[in-house]
């Protein structure tokens, strides 16, 4: 029988390579690992890659088992879900994993300028309804700015069409560099073990014969930002654990 909510969360509170903050936007609370991952945690300077957003932690482990010589950071607010990867990371004594329990809207408190090299968004809620609550919005970008390294990498792995879109004309709008762009996969050639990585909710989307899109981009530090003025059509499915959609056909 799996363990449930409680029991999970009193797991995650002795793990010591789990960061529980989960506070409002307004609250401010310092702190410590700010600036200090590599040195204080990780114990080495290898790059640090964040996944946002990460559910159960497949993407981050995967990742961590494929570059040892990167340090991979999980967040997300849903601590039952992030038991899974966290668990998994600590028998397999991954050295290089870390989890962060918090709002992604704050994320830029924990994180100083230039500690991050890379940012995973996958299979992020599309947000059909406000542009400043999805991960790809310049709303985040200008919170990534903080953190992110001149010119890292974000990466977005999506079996959302909307979200795809609006990335795209986001992208397009301030002129990003774009390191990659297909609208199927699985069926691109790329040839990438990153990519192979398969969570969850993923292996759900294929089996529905959904196409899996992925876009990387690399995110300037200069110039301002300017939001895509466009009408996208919205996805004609409802996604797992994810509101009803509304009656509009298109969305800006």
């Amino acid at each position: 029988m799996g363990k449930g909510k409680l029991a999970k969360f009193a797991d995650m509170a002795e793990y010591p390579h789990v960061f529980e903050y989960p506070y409002s936007v307004v609250d401010e609370v310092p702190f410590d690992m700010k600036g200090n991952w590599n040195k204080d945690f990780f114990k080495n300077e290898n790059p640090i890659v964040l996944e946002l957003g990460c559910g159960r932690g497949e993407y981050t482990v995967g990742l961590a088992r494929r570059y040892p010589g990167k340090n991979f950071i999980g967040v997300d607010i849903k601590g039952a879900r992030m038991w899974t990867g966290a668990t998994e990371a600590l028998h397999e004594g991954l050295k290089n994993v870390a989890f962060l329990r918090t709002n992604i809207e704050i994320i830029d408190r924990f994180f100083a300028p230039g500690e991050v090299s890379e940012i995973w968004l996958t299979f992020s809620d599309p947000q059909m309804k406000k542009a400043t609550k999805r991960l790809t919005s310049t709303y985040f970008m200008n919170r990534y700015r903080r953190f992110l390294i001149p010119d890292g990498l974000v990466h977005l792995k999506t079996d959302s069409n909307f979200m795809f879109t609006y990335t795209k004309y986001m992208v397009e709008a301030n002129h990003f560099p774009v390191e990659f762009i297909t609208d199927d996969l699985y069926h691109s050639g790329m040839d990438d073990d990153i990519l192979s990585i398969r969570t969850y909710y993923e292996q759900q989307w294929l089996d529905r014969g959904l196409n899996i899109k992925y876009i990387q981009f690399r995110l300037p530090q200069e110039g301002e930002l300017q939001e895509p003025d466009v009408e996208i059509e919205l996805d004609d499915y409802r996604s797992y654990n994810r509101s009803k959609r509304s009656g509009l056909k298109t969305s800006k």
